[in-house]
Formats: C-alpha cells, structure tokens, sequence
C-alpha cells in the first residue's frame, strides 16, 4: 500500500471514530469521556467552614502566645509578629486571607514560598488558639508594606 493509501486509510479511521462536529464518539463498551480531573486536585483545600472555638477567649489567645513562641513561629514572622523572613502578621495585607478560617488553612496547609504545613504536626485546637493570638497582633495604628516595585520588565 503507498503512502497515500495509508494516510487515506488514517484519516477515514478518525473521521469514523467523530461525530459530525468533530467530537469524538466513545466507542461500544467504553465509559463516556468524563470531564472531571483524575487522582487529587492540585492547590490547597478549601478552607474548614467552621468559626474558631476560640476567638473570644483570652485565656486561649494567652495559650497561643505561648504556642507562637513554643513552636518558634517567631522565628519567621519576627518574635511579635512583625515579619522577617516571613510575612508580617501584623498588616492588613493577607496574600490569602486574614479570616480566621484563612489563617487556619494557612497554618494546616502551609503555602508556597516557605511556609510548612503544620496541620500534620499541630492538633486542630492548638492551630485555632494561635489564630486566635494571630489576631490580637495587628493594631489600627500599623503601617501598611509598600507595594513591590514593578517588575523589570514592566517598566516603560
């Protein structure tokens, strides 16, 4: 057979196996395509939707403070929470989010750029009593970051 018989022969084989508007049919026996992502979804979870048990208790936010500086979260975020090599906790300037249940997820799951997942080393209650001193950091009087400098290569 000559090279254009076969290719004939190709494309009669895929212009079978699709309908009229060129989607592909499943063939007999076969499950329908499914749209749906095989195997885990990449990126974090959706934050837990439930409130922080300890938001209103101080005795629990004093807990915290201990935990923030038991678990040296200081040594990332600055001993009071002002930043360092981490992020400061103390703005109002939350890449994702400054609600309690952000925060939390944040703790849990860690995120890119050097924060851990601790919700595998940390029991629930212990994350939720450092969001809740998290949240005793910030004050109306802070001072917002600057903004980043453009990229290079944005610049006019």
């Amino acid at each position: 057979m000559c090279s254009a018989s076969r290719a004939l022969a190709v494309l009669l084989l895929v212009l079978a196996a699709c309908d009229g508007r060129g989607q592909q049919v499943a063939a007999i026996g076969s499950p329908p395509p499914v749209d749906q992502p095989v195997g885990p979804v990449p990126g974090p979870k959706p934050p837990e939707e439930k409130p922080n048990p300890y938001s209103s208790d101080s005795a629990a936010r004093s807990q915290g403070q201990v935990l923030f500086l038991r678990y040296n979260c200081g040594g990332c975020h600055g001993d009071h929470g002002g930043g360092g090599m981490g992020p400061s906790l103390r703005d109002g300037a939350w890449l994702y989010g400054n609600n309690d249940e952000q925060i939390f997820a944040s703790i849990a799951q860690g995120r890119g750029h050097g924060m851990p997942a601790w919700g595998v080393k940390l029991p629930a209650d212990h994350v939720w009593k450092l969001v809740a001193y998290i949240k005793t950091l910030g004050t109306p009087d802070e001072v917002e970051p600057p903004s980043p400098p453009p990229a290079p290569w944005a610049m006019p």
